[in-house]
């Protein structure tokens, strides 16, 4: 149930009863026609623009379509009052009644309650993480991870079919740095001592790569020319960074359906087919490139390459794929990755990229439309930079890792529903600090605890209930009376309950994760209001002692806020707590 697209559809009922009147001519378009909550809940409980955006196309004065309207929408039993409000919006007030309701379809619904069927099972490949195959996941690529996994699990909750899938850099020249710095590790596991070049990966973390080399190959490599060993070298040091990485995101609760090896693209024709498609539609060329921006002639050497022609499809320049030596650039195998995703037949590719390939996303949504001639929509979701604080001060590096602060590191202060509700806590392409004594405060200030604070504030209610001998259950609670559901506070809860189906959907339109982290402290919030009014109101208290009934009125309508709660934390990746300690 989505209440506000139940009175949209009442609203575009309503102009229809007006057009078979004569009143609005036919043919109106009323797809731009909303209905949402307004700007200042005293106006109402939701909002119209109706009569602003057909007036013109009906030829028609906005406040004559919005007076005729209303007189419409008042003839529903669920519209207690419609009123015009300045040039031509109209705002609605709907009866106890609906908001009565309200928690018994949730009861019933439970966390399926807010599902929709926008999606309508299309297909989305999700790629995150991504992380080159060199070490641990770093804080960085915990935001990605975490967005990510959040974003997968609320398109699949709104109704898509949803591929989570993990891209494995592994056929770039570091791969090649990483092989040699585990052959620098092998070389101290046979106790000789190494000098480490710069640029290599000198973080602990390859010790124990460099031991488990040595136990299965023994002294093998030690007198052997780099020829003989470095692609055994790279392919085992390869896997046991994955097995790390897989490791590192298991922690996080992040599981992906597939991973897709770089490496495979090599040597396999994929390439040559995605740049002969491209080459098919007369995008391919030999050709100079202007100098970059910011280089002198004097910096500058112009030669001739082969080229993209991504400014056929957005790009600000063309692009180079081959290098003068006849080697692909990053850039091709990128093309023919997402070229394999297109003819996998996705509807739609969702990218998650950290903030420092900002300058690679026109590129690649030229290439994907030019590859898909335009049928493929790709969004690339960049991920913004976490500050780390601690005591303070910014928190320092981790001496496993040699250079960075690791995925595990952020996990073991504060576990992992901590690390990904906070990470969830701004909008992705907005820098985080994320302060370790911070998110483990028990305050208003502090959103993780907040939420689950309400969440446990109500179970803690449902044992005493039972404790009394209350039957609570969501069966149970369904069949009450909730007819004494009349004070403001108790509306205020269901109304943003009431909020919950739109929130998904345009949290999912928009691909923005976080809006259900903003919603879930909103929530939590308005219970927070409740509970704490009961103080000087006695008759709103969650336990009305002695009187059963009102008692199972009241829990009804908080536990309604702990399905709804549960519901979001789930789509977060976060466990709901019953019971705080």
């Amino acid at each position: 149930m989505n209440l506000f697209s139940d009175i949209r559809a009442l609203v575009i009922d309503s102009l229809n009863a007006m057009v078979s009147e004569g009143a609005l001519p036919e043919g109106l378009d009323y797809a731009n026609v909303t209905v949402e909550p307004p700007r200042d809940p005293l106006h109402g409980d939701m909002a119209t623009n109706a009569a602003m955006v057909l007036a013109k196309p009906a030829a028609a004065k906005p406040r004559d379509i919005a007076e005729a309207l209303a007189e419409k929408l008042a003839e529903d039993a669920r519209v207690s009052s419609a009123e015009v409000a300045g040039p031509g919006f109209l705002n609605l007030r709907l009866g106890n009644a609906v908001w009565q309701g309200l928690p018994k379809t949730i009861l019933s619904s439970g966390t399926d309650y807010g599902k929709s069927d926008m999606g309508q099972g299309l297909r989305v490949n999700v790629e995150y993480v991504s992380a080159n195959p060199t070490g641990p996941l770093h804080v960085g690529h915990t935001r990605g991870a975490v967005f990510g996994d959040a974003l997968a699990s609320l398109l699949d909750y709104a109704g898509y079919d949803v591929t989570r899938e993990y891209y494995i850099n592994d056929g770039g020249a570091q791969v090649d740095v990483l092989a040699r710095s585990v052959y620098l590790r092998y070389q101290e596991a046979h106790d000789l001592s190494v000098d480490w070049p710069e640029g290599s990966y000198p973080g602990d973390y390859l010790i124990e790569v460099g031991e488990a080399l040595k136990a299965k190959v023994g002294d093998k490599f030690l007198d052997a020319p780099e020829e003989e060993w470095l692609e055994e070298v790279r392919n085992f040091a390869t896997d046991a960074m994955m097995d790390l990485i897989r490791h590192d995101l298991a922690l996080l609760g992040v599981k992906m359906d597939h991973f897709f090896s770089e490496k495979s693209l090599y040597g396999t024709g994929l390439i040559e087919a995605a740049i002969d498609s491209l080459r098919e539609k007369g995008l391919i060329y030999r050709g100079t490139l202007e100098p970059p921006k910011g280089k002198t002639p004097e910096d500058w050497e112009p030669r001739e390459q082969t080229l993209f022609r991504s400014t056929a499809h957005g790009d600000d320049v063309d692009r180079p794929i081959m290098k003068s030596d006849g080697s692909w650039t990053y850039f091709a195998p990128d093309i023919a990755y997402h070229f394999d995703k297109v003819q996998r037949g996705y509807d739609l590719l969702i990218d998650v990229f950290g903030a420092d390939h900002g300058g690679y996303v026109k590129r690649m949504k030229a290439a994907v439309s030019a590859l898909s001639d335009g049928k493929t929509p790709l969004d690339i979701k960049l991920t913004q930079l976490v500050k780390l604080y601690k005591n303070g001060e910014p928190y320092k590096m981790s001496k496993r890792a040699g250079t960075f602060v690791t995925l595990s590191d952020v996990v073991s202060e504060v576990g992992p529903d901590v690390t990904r509700f906070v990470m969830l806590t701004r909008k992705n392409d907005a820098s985080l600090d994320f302060d370790f004594d911070k998110v483990l405060e028990q305050s208003k200030d502090n959103p993780v605890f907040y939420v689950q604070y309400a969440n446990a504030r109500v179970h803690s209610v449902l044992r005493k209930a039972k404790e009394a001998g209350m039957a609570v259950d969501d069966a149970t609670l369904t069949g009450v009376d909730l007819s004494g559901m009349t004070h403001d506070s108790e509306l205020a809860v269901a109304r943003k309950l009431a909020e919950w189906p739109r929130l998904i959907e345009i949290a999912a339109r928009t691909n923005e994760p976080h809006r259900v982290a903003f919603y879930l402290y909103e929530l939590a919030s308005d219970l927070h209001a409740l509970y704490n009014k009961g103080n000087d109101v006695p008759e709103l208290r969650f336990l009305q002692e002695g009187n059963t009934e009102a008692s199972q009125a009241k829990i009804a309508l908080a536990r309604a806020v702990s399905v709804v709660i549960s519901a979001g934390l789930g789509i977060l990746g976060v466990t709901p707590v019953e019971e705080m300690r």
